[in-house]
């Protein structure tokens, strides 16, 4: 069992920054697929970013960067220069198998943490 739990999230004028947290846990966490989605208000839920246990990223946003502390078994996203189109329900989530395939696909992964807020305003 894995338990996702993301922290950092909050209310942030645009032009600010934010760093998100996702702490895992799971003897094996060096080894999972680790990635970030969000679901606006009335939207569908979207990749944001995923790395996985070597170190390789993919990102939509240059804006954002994601990153892993295997130490810490915890995974960050550093997002700067927010707009309020960032704005969000920030979703931490762990592919255990290990697969890069399709790192942007949210069925690839098996678990999933309950959420951040994040609130850029205008």
């Amino acid at each position: 069992q894995v338990q996702l739990v993301e922290s950092g999230g909050g209310l942030v004028q645009a032009g600010g920054s934010l760093r998100l947290s996702c702490a895992a846990s799971g003897r094996s966490f060096s080894s999972y697929i680790m990635g970030w989605f969000r679901q606006a208000p009335g939207k569908e839920r979207e990749f944001v970013a995923a790395i996985s246990w070597s170190g390789f990223t993919s990102n939509t946003e240059d804006r954002f960067t994601i990153s892993r502390d295997k130490a810490k078994n915890t995974v960050y996203l550093q997002m700067n220069s927010l707009i309020p189109e960032d704005t969000a329900v920030y979703y931490c989530a762990a592919n255990v198998q290990g697969s890069w395939s399709r790192p942007w696909d949210g069925t690839k992964y098996d678990y999933w943490g309950q959420g951040t807020q994040v609130t850029v305003s205008s």
